[in-house]
């Protein structure tokens, strides 16, 4: 395996240097995340992003040490956490290198670790054929099948260089979020709070510890200006916030949660999922969940948030 050193990096700066670099950018973590196009790269890399991970989609193997320095170089030095998405849409030669670009992090002084998620050819396909997407390489002429089994081809190094891999053929969105909460995003001994809003027509999240039905409040959706907009926008927001009942609502909900949160907390639990419900899962589910997550990121160390009908 080569170990060049690209000119201009930390490895390259006098002993003095380079161990305070070295130092500082020992407090640091990187994840790199990789895998198949449609296994859930994105998803996991939109949770580590919810966990407080300084995120970047898509980035040039080549690029990565010129970014980890400039991050290094700014006023507030190399964040605490950074995760990388590394995909086929790198130039093959770029892949082929990722490995010796990564021991040049090493020397650095970054922990690193490489995440793959792979996925069965079966489960590949009936992902795109409900999603109707377009795999990164069918724009060269490929079939489908085919274009899964260059990527498998072009993915090889860097799938064996991994230092993990997760396959995602049986997980859903949901599953996913939680392994990389558990297993690549938990700090040690926190408790994580998933906020989730949902559409009662399509039925109840299935890992809910708290399912609240906000059904019964006055509905945005019969505003016709309203009806494309969602939770998130102001101007929901805004007639949501005039109407009484649907703020004794959520004050009523965020006092039984801060009663109760705490005690799930105190008893050992590391991750509670709180699910609101409305007819669409558009307007009010979508308004109180995130004013919900807002409120408790003041006080929790881990407040995620997800909208299944937005995603």
């Amino acid at each position: 395996m080569s170990t060049a050193k690209p000119t201009n990096c930390a490895a390259c700066l006098p002993g003095d240097a380079m161990n305070a670099v070295a130092d500082a950018n020992a407090k640091s973590r990187l994840v790199v995340v990789s895998g198949l196009s449609g296994s859930g790269k994105s998803v996991a890399l939109r949770t580590l992003e919810d966990l407080d991970f300084y995120c970047v989609d898509n980035l040039p193997s080549a690029l990565m040490p010129a970014f980890v320095r400039a991050l290094s170089e700014d006023a507030g030095g190399l964040p605490p956490r950074l995760a990388v998405g590394v995909d086929v849409r790198n130039r093959a030669n770029s892949l082929t290198r990722l490995p010796a670009i990564l021991a040049s992090l090493a020397e650095t002084g970054i922990a690193y670790e490489l995440v793959f998620l792979d996925t069965r050819d079966e489960a590949l396909i009936k992902r795109y054929s409900e999603t109707r997407r377009r795999h990164p390489l069918s724009a060269d002429g490929l079939g489908l099948a085919d274009a899964i089994a260059l990527e498998r081809k072009l993915m090889k190094p860097v799938a064996a260089i991994a230092d993990r891999v997760i396959d995602t053929s049986e997980l859903n969105v949901h599953q996913l979020r939680r392994l990389v909460i558990a297993e690549l995003g938990m700090k040690s001994g926190t408790m994580t709070v998933l906020f989730e809003s949902f559409a009662f027509k399509r039925g109840v999240p299935p890992d809910a510890d708290f399912a609240f039905d906000a059904r019964c409040l006055p509905n945005p959706h019969w505003t016709p200006r309203l009806r494309p907009l969602s939770g998130r926008d102001a101007d929901v927001r805004n007639w949501l916030e005039q109407q009484p009942d649907v703020i004794q609502f959520r004050d009523q909900l965020r006092g039984f949660l801060e009663t109760w949160l705490p005690r799930f907390r105190d008893d050992g639990r590391s991750y509670v999922t709180i699910c609101v419900g409305c007819t669409g899962g558009r307007h009010r589910s979508v308004y109180l969940v995130e004013q919900l997550a807002e409120y408790f990121r003041e006080n929790q160390t881990q407040v995620l948030s997800y909208h299944r009908e937005l995603e």
